[in-house]
């Protein structure tokens, strides 16, 4: 058994959680801050952005969410072998219900049956978690805070699909993820960021298209003909005119990370993950060192 499932991460996932809330990413920050100086000085679209940038620096500097809707926690957990799957999902468990009563998090959780709210975002499949194991000696987290209002825009097309002339190519795919942008308008909180999955089963696709949020916006996709189309789609989706909040302007999108899985041959599907502006991630590694343990957080 890994000496890692020794030690009691919950107050590290708590810290994850503050950061993932409160603290909106350098990069989200500042592709906000260019998309300002784009603007029509005076316009909506540029208070629009005003008012979100001075929101982030409020929420950094008191430690308080950045949006009411502290959103859906998803997890991507990697971990060594050995290292107690159950223990680490408990400890994000724990650390969610003292994250919520330390106002990082709104209660969030509600039954799909009762409508009620378990009043510290834990429950059935909440957080959501998924776990990888590796070839690493240490823990990795990445966590997503996935708004509502952006999760409702979010989507999945079937290839091919006659209304957009879109076959099981990738102009197909491009033809689909432009009309789910122009479909969202401004309900999904624009500027945006777009996670795009091709293929896979319907469940599976979903989950992929999420993982591309991760992504830091400036990476760049190792296949060729994927980076092109991400840059294609980004500027396109700029040139549909939506702005940010829907109120007209230069930028709809910040970004889109697109990626693929193998698939059945009667099966072609595009999901959509549409993130909001704020689109809170953070990450934490864990490992042991010299018999101390080591966290990090970015």
């Amino acid at each position: 058994m890994n000496r890692l499932n020794e030690v009691d991460l919950t107050d590290h996932f708590v810290e994850l959680f503050r950061r993932a809330s409160t603290i909106l990413p350098d990069d989200m920050r500042q592709a906000l801050a260019r998309a300002k100086d784009k603007e029509e000085p005076g316009s909506a679209a540029e208070g629009a952005l005003d008012t979100i940038l001075r929101n982030i620096e409020i929420a950094r500097d008191n430690s308080t969410p950045i949006c009411q809707d502290t959103g859906t926690p998803i997890f991507e957990i990697y971990y060594p072998l050995g290292v107690s799957t159950r223990k680490l999902a408990d400890s994000i468990r724990r650390a969610a219900a003292i994250a919520t009563d330390r106002s990082y998090l709104r209660p969030n959780a509600v039954d799909s049956l009762t409508g009620e709210n378990s009043g510290n975002n834990t429950g059935i499949d909440f957080p959501t978690m998924h776990f990888h194991e590796w070839d690493e000696d240490k823990v990795h987290v990445d966590l997503l805070l996935k708004g509502g209002g952006c999760e409702n825009v979010s989507t999945q097309y079937k290839l091919p699909n006659a209304r957009l002339k879109a076959g099981r190519d990738l102009e197909g795919v491009r033809r689909v993820v432009l009309d789910a942008v122009f479909q969202a308008q401004g309900k999904g909180c624009a500027p945006g960021v777009l996670g795009v999955a091709i293929g896979g089963d319907r469940g599976q696709s979903y989950i992929k298209s999420k993982q591309q949020l991760l992504r830091p916006l400036d990476d760049s996709n190792p296949n060729p003909e994927l980076a092109a189309l991400e840059e294609r789609i980004h500027q396109e989706a700029n040139e549909l005119g939506i702005g940010p909040m829907g109120f007209g302007g230069k930028t709809t999108v910040l970004s889109t990370k697109i990626n693929t899985l193998h698939r059945l041959p009667a099966s072609y599907f595009v999901s959509i993950a549409y993130m909001c502006w704020a689109n809170r991630r953070a990450h934490m590694d864990v490992q042991l060192h010299n018999d101390a343990v080591e966290v990090s957080y970015d």
